[in-house]
């Protein structure tokens, strides 16, 4: 059982001031509610508090100061937590890569995951994809306004994803979210 000490809560802390004024698409969420989902993912999952931790901060470089914010994650909460923060990063610069092209180099690193970053990265597509899967159910294909893409290949992207985390080791949470896809293309009709 993972026992939380007070970095847990720094990182908490931290997550919630560097995403403070963000929130997430289409339901208008604060963003944080995101990280705390991964986050109990994670957790539920057996992961560690170094897990749990990159599990909160896992989108902090990427949308909020790139490498500059990753060696301060990395000061401040180590080496561990900042390499599974790097390994959840597909982009690093403030304009990103179109969107196809930043998720297809993804893919082929997420082959190359190791433990600990293959399960917060899982964690943290299981939280996206069912988000997708409930808005689906609950608002229909709206849901696919908020996507610089369109949704057969937000599904191909969820799906290779699945092959390249099962390349990496696998798991429950990769088992999670191949069925969380297939519940996202019935409710598509495929």
């Amino acid at each position: 059982m993972t026992r939380l000490t007070g970095r847990f809560d720094d990182a908490f802390r931290y997550a919630h001031e560097v995403h403070a004024s963000q929130t997430r698409k289409g339901s208008g969420a604060p963003y944080v509610s995101h990280l705390m989902g991964v986050a109990s993912i994670v957790l539920d999952d057996g992961g560690s508090e170094d897990e749990a931790i990159a599990a909160l901060l896992h989108d902090a470089a990427e949308d909020h100061g790139g490498r500059e914010r990753l060696a301060d994650i990395r000061s401040r909460f180590g080496e561990a937590v900042a390499r599974i923060v790097e390994d959840c990063t597909d982009s690093w610069e403030a304009t990103k890569e179109p969107w196809l092209e930043r998720k297809q180099a993804y893919i082929q690193h997420a082959r190359t995951l190791g433990p600990s970053s293959l399960r917060v990265s899982a964690a943290d597509k299981v939280h996206n994809s069912y988000a997708i899967l409930r808005d689906l159910r609950n608002t229909g294909e709206q849901v696919w306004e908020r996507f610089s893409a369109n949704a057969d290949d937000v599904v191909a992207y969820y799906e290779s994803l699945g092959r390249a985390f099962r390349e990496a080791g696998g798991g429950r949470l990769v088992d999670e979210l191949d069925r969380i896809v297939r519940g996202i293309q019935r409710e598509m009709g495929y």
